[in-house]
């Protein structure tokens, strides 16, 4: 499969587990704010890596990834199912913690103060 479609297709199965995802009852799930980031398929389409970001749980991102994982099954069956695709390939839940990271990096800066309109403070060099 040509690389083209390849993406085409890692944005259909994403907008789908998008939504299957949402229609999941699990409590775990509930707590905070669940984003899918990205969605990488191997060539094969044997194994698809999900990385999902979560902010805004108490208990942080582990059991919601581990409920994702739990539910992985029932994921590829609806996956499956939406896409009429005979085979669909075997889900891996992982954690992206790139908005937090970059929360964290915002955090930094305004400790720092630093202001895009002020100049930089001079030091004397003689």
């Amino acid at each position: 499969m040509s690389e083209k479609n390849m993406g085409r297709l890692a944005q259909d199965m994403k907008r789908e587990i998008i939504a299957i995802i949402a229609r999941l009852k699990d409590p775990r799930l509930a707590g905070g704010l669940l984003t899918v980031t990205r969605l990488d398929v191997t060539p094969d389409l044997d194994v698809a890596k999900v990385y999902v970001s979560v902010l805004g749980n108490p208990d942080g991102p582990a059991p919601v990834v581990e409920a994702l994982n739990r539910a992985a099954g029932h994921v590829r069956t609806e996956l499956s199912r939406k896409m009429h695709i005979r085979k669909a390939p075997r889900l891996i839940f992982v954690e992206d913690d790139g908005a937090a990271y970059a929360a964290h990096i915002n955090e930094l800066l305004k400790e720092l103060n630093v202001d895009s309109g002020e100049p930089a403070a001079e030091t004397d060099g003689e």
